[in-house]
């Protein structure tokens, strides 16, 4: 348990978080919307500081970030919760377990009822070293709501030579996603679809905060890379899919990537079925007629676009199996030199 960042105290003792855009007002013994922050005495804590549930090696490719670091090795980390609450969560066994929403007693709950185990930062970053992997990704649920986690975490590892992204759904407030990025060095955002898909389908207002939060990260220097779930009958439509496309061009520049991905029944979203290919290629082509240089088909295992083509001429640059990476360089036969960040770190020099 630590004390939260990014609140201010009210009367009567309540407190209104400011991390992420819900700006939750929480009396005293209650959480947020999250439920893993929370109100004892009038102050804010974090409930999962330190209570790591998920610790595993992955490739940076699966995150997914293609241009950055292509070929390494990350320790991928998390807690329990999330700011969102969305009917189709592929994580949803830790995004949204069983935690009350507010503690026994009236304010005595202690942080191990909340799940997973006690890990300081320093461990984290003693588990990278041994691992061999060249940085650490935040992921597989929201890095927001561990916000104190992963900032200290993130110090830690950047000093020791790591390299720190986040998979985020970017529902972040402008202040944190500002502080957050002086340690960051790659993201991949979630840009779900319109203001009625995040309404209906996620429990939040809108789409507003996360293009803001969006926008933030690339003006700090934060390597951006964006996904899109593609939900049958939600957000597959032209219109949809072309204004996502024309706003990461237009906000975030042409050499941004752009992964659609492939939809498959989970959580509370079980009555449509996955995202057929032609969706996805269909995506795809719009994307690219929007402008957009690097655009990906996720989830479809030994597609094509796996890879990474020239913008220009279409040989491939960086050839893809799956996660792995088999072949690559960042110079294409025809002079186009690849968007690429991270180089530092890359396994393929």
């Amino acid at each position: 348990m630590r004390e939260a960042l990014f609140y201010s105290k009210l009367k009567e003792k309540k407190v209104r978080c400011a991390l992420c855009p819900r700006g939750c007002v929480i009396a005293p013994g209650r959480s947020g919307f999250c439920r893993v922050r929370e109100n004892r005495g009038g102050r804010l804590y974090s409930m999962v500081y330190g209570r790591l549930c998920s610790m595993a090696v992955d490739p940076i490719e699966k995150k997914p970030l293609y241009h950055f670091a292509p070929g390494s090795s990350c320790l991928s980390v998390c807690t329990v919760g999330c700011n969102l609450d969305c009917r189709f969560c592929q994580n949803w066994e830790i995004s949204h377990p069983d935690i009350p929403n507010q503690p026994s007693a009236a304010g005595t709950g202690s942080p191990r009822d909340i799940p997973g185990e006690n890990v300081p930062p320093e461990m984290i970053v003693e588990a990278a070293r041994k691992q061999g992997v060249e940085g650490i990704a935040y992921t597989y649920t929201e890095p927001t709501v561990f916000y104190e986690y992963a900032l200290d975490t993130m110090k830690l590892a950047k000093r020791a030579g790591f390299y720190n992204c986040w998979v985020s759904n970017g529902f972040t407030s402008p202040e944190p996603a500002m502080e957050a990025s002086r340690y960051l060095h790659a993201i991949n955002i979630d840009i779900k679809g319109p203001d009625a898909f995040y309404r209906k389908l996620c429990n939040a207002p809108g789409e507003a905060a996360v293009r803001k939060a969006a926008r933030i990260y690339r003006e700090q220097g934060v390597w951006v890379e964006i996904t899109t779930l593609v939900i049958p009958g939600y957000n597959d439509s032209r219109k949809a899919l072309t204004g996502i496309s024309r706003w990461v061009r237009r906000n975030l520049g042409p050499d941004t990537p752009m992964h659609f991905s492939r939809f498959h029944p989970s959580f509370r979203l079980t009555d449509v079925g996955p995202t057929p290919a032609r969706t996805l290629e269909m995506a795809h082509r719009i994307a690219v007629k929007e402008g957009l240089r690097y655009v990906y088909v996720g989830n479809v295992f030994g597609h094509r676009s796996e890879s990474t083509y020239c913008p220009e001429c279409g040989r491939p640059l960086v050839e893809r199996r799956g996660f792995g990476v088999a072949a690559m360089r960042d110079t294409c036969e025809c002079g186009e030199r690849l968007a690429l960040a991270g180089r530092k770190w890359s396994r393929l020099k």
